[in-house]
């Protein structure tokens, strides 16, 4: 995003709609960090600019990258999915994408506020690609890896910053106290933040496989799970 500073009247409507404090008024007129800013385009879809100085540019490649890990309404080209990951990875609809015995696994790395490079993604992706894990093809980071087998990413994005990305796949039940273990392992070594996503379906007498894991290593679950039956799209 870039701010046309004959037309700024340094209102600073927009700094808050920032989810990267990226923007600030500097001697009356609004400036963005470019290197901070993940361009989301909140501030030009939300906040309402007195002066219309709010511009938004025709991003070129890696630059564009950030918009579509950012912009929740932009459609990534190499996937043509909009969004960081796949709906099926939170739904496991009708699909049935994660088996008895396997469990889903979503690494969301980064958030608003906080944000992420590719540099700090490819370590846990790198880490995790030990345990000859299987990444999710439909997922807009995987199609950013130049090497799946060893989780390593694209040399012309890594230092793109973006708002978030989620690092996808599955493995066996048996396999994942190791992926736990394998992300311990990296969470000291990233300049950000990450949350696990846990998916698995229900066993028959009501209980969730991956819970126990969890506990057994000391992990603890959030109480904001999702339950879903099966009543989707055919």
């Amino acid at each position: 995003m870039l701010i046309d500073a004959e037309k700024c009247v340094g209102c600073e409507e927009c700094v808050p709609y920032c989810p990267m404090e990226a923007i600030e008024v500097v001697a009356g007129v609004g400036r963005i960090d470019q290197e901070l800013c993940v361009e989301c385009g909140v501030c030009y879809r939300v906040a309402e600019c007195p002066s219309e100085a709010l511009t938004e540019p025709e991003l070129e490649w890696p630059r564009s990258v950030r918009a579509f890990f950012s912009d929740p309404v932009s459609v990534h080209p190499l996937t043509g999915l909009s969004g960081r990951g796949t709906e099926e990875m939170k739904t496991n609809d009708i699909t049935n994408r994660f088996m008895d015995g396997e469990a889903g696994v979503g690494v969301e790395v980064g958030r608003p506020g906080v944000g992420t490079t590719f540099q700090d993604v490819e370590l846990i992706s790198m880490e995790i690609a030990k345990l000859k894990v299987g990444f999710e093809e439909k997922n807009p980071l995987t199609a950013l890896m130049s090497d799946k087998k060893t989780g390593k990413i694209r040399e012309d994005v890594l230092k793109e910053r973006v708002l978030s990305a989620i690092i996808e796949f599955k493995v066996e039940l048996t396999v994942l106290p190791e992926v736990i273990k394998a992300l311990r392992r990296v969470e000291d070594k990233v300049n950000t933040v990450f949350t696990v996503d846990l998916i698995c379906k229900v066993a028959q007498d009501g209980s969730i496989p991956t819970i126990p894991i969890a506990h057994k290593l000391e992990i603890k679950l959030s109480e904001n799970t999702k339950t879903n039956i099966g009543w989707g799209h055919l």
